[in-house]
């Protein structure tokens, strides 16, 4: 963005950035941990293994996107999506093993 006299104004900083990846991570990445230990102990991560790359990559983004404001939407998206693919697999053996 430009200002009247031409000139580009500095990024808004997003004082509060951190929430968004630290909510979805205080329970996502134990999960993982724990996911990750599962899947590694019978013989190898498989078919499932992309789930765990795939929230590990999500979870990495949310923390590592600029903080700037413009990027909020984009890291509550990529954090909640992050918990998403953590916490399906364990809600879907939990209702089936019921």
């Amino acid at each position: 963005m430009t200002n009247p006299t031409g000139a580009s104004r500095p990024h808004t900083p997003d004082r509060t950035w951190w929430k968004a990846p630290l909510i979805a991570s205080v329970p996502g990445l134990p999960l993982l941990a724990l996911e990750y230990g599962v899947l590694r102990s019978h013989a190898g991560m498989g078919q499932y293994g992309g789930g765990v790359h795939t929230a590990l990559a999500l979870f990495t983004l949310a923390w590592a996107l600029p903080h700037r404001r413009s990027l909020r939407t984009l890291r509550v998206v990529a954090a909640g999506a992050a918990l998403v693919v953590t916490v399906l697999p364990v809600a879907l053996v939990v209702m089936v093993s019921a």
